[in-house]
């Protein structure tokens, strides 16, 4: 029987989810706390002070299944990764509830006041979520602060085309596990866009390859909102010769051609294609 993986495994030793009793070994078992993350964007580890593994954005919700030494072993509601955010990165829920509405433009700012000269506080990106307390014109009212009405959708109205949210990224500098304007990898670009469009998605390229939509019938001809991975490595199709990515070669989310992306990857030693999926 092989290992768990961990990243999606809660369960450190110490404490496990109850989901987990009678599948993993732990001195207690628990229901854990749902709180929210308190900062526009922040790392997810797979250890305490360990590298990044993901990001997580203002107003997503984690499931807190221990605090020990500053640091909190979560689970995260969107795709269930499992590891360590700071203490200080999380708050409780707000009064008012769960947040509702969601940042729909690559990024947006958060003001003290409903007015664009009052000063702001700081950047939110495309994907953090707030909970609207009113609506002061064309300005919402958060707990957090003020923003742009139009730069918010409501959570339950996903939109249409997950491409078309990957390439209203377009030119967001490459981050290895990041998953906002401020820097975005390559599974984070597609993550972004499934979510958005209401899709379930994990959080890395491996498990993406092995659970979104289905494998494409080798030859078929591509179209928009495929999906093509190479080990440790996945593409947005946006017409059936071109793709976006965020990748190495332009240290951004950038267009390239499928044809000559698939050559250049080949050459450059790092293997073929893998698999081709539809959503």
């Amino acid at each position: 029987m092989s290992a768990p993986d961990r990243r999606r495994w809660p369960c450190n030793g110490r404490v496990a989810s109850v989901a987990l009793m009678g599948r993993a070994e732990a001195e207690r078992f628990v229901e854990g706390t749902v709180r929210c993350i308190a900062h526009p964007i922040t790392d997810l580890r797979g250890r305490p002070g360990g590298p990044r593994d993901r990001q997580m954005l203002l107003g997503e919700l984690v499931r807190v299944y221990e605090m020990r030494q500053g640091w909190a072993f979560i689970e995260a509601a969107r795709d269930g990764y499992t590891g360590y955010l700071k203490e200080s990165d999380l708050e409780a829920l707000p009064a008012e509830g769960a947040p509702d509405h969601v940042v729909a433009v690559p990024s947006t700012h958060l003001y003290t006041e409903a007015d664009l000269k009052s000063p702001d506080i700081t950047h939110l990106s495309l994907g953090a979520r707030v909970k609207v307390e009113d609506f002061e014109g064309k300005w919402a009212r958060t707990s957090h602060g003020h923003v742009f009405a139009k730069h918010l959708r409501p959570l339950l109205e996903p939109v249409a085309d997950p491409v078309a949210v990957a390439e209203s990224l377009i030119g967001t500098p490459y981050l290895w596990g990041g998953n906002s304007r401020d820097g975005i990898d390559c599974s984070g670009l597609v993550q972004a866009g499934c979510l958005m469009a209401g899709i379930s998605c994990p959080g890395d390229s491996d498990m993406q390859s092995r659970e979104l939509g289905h494998p494409l019938p080798e030859g078929a001809p591509y179209q928009r909102g495929d999906l093509i991975f190479w080990k440790g490595h996945v593409a947005w199709v946006t017409d059936p010769t071109t793709l976006i990515h965020a990748n190495g070669n332009d240290m951004a989310v950038a267009y390239e051609g499928i044809t000559d992306t698939i050559a250049r990857i080949e050459a450059a030693g790092e293997g073929p294609v893998t698999m081709r999926r539809r959503l």
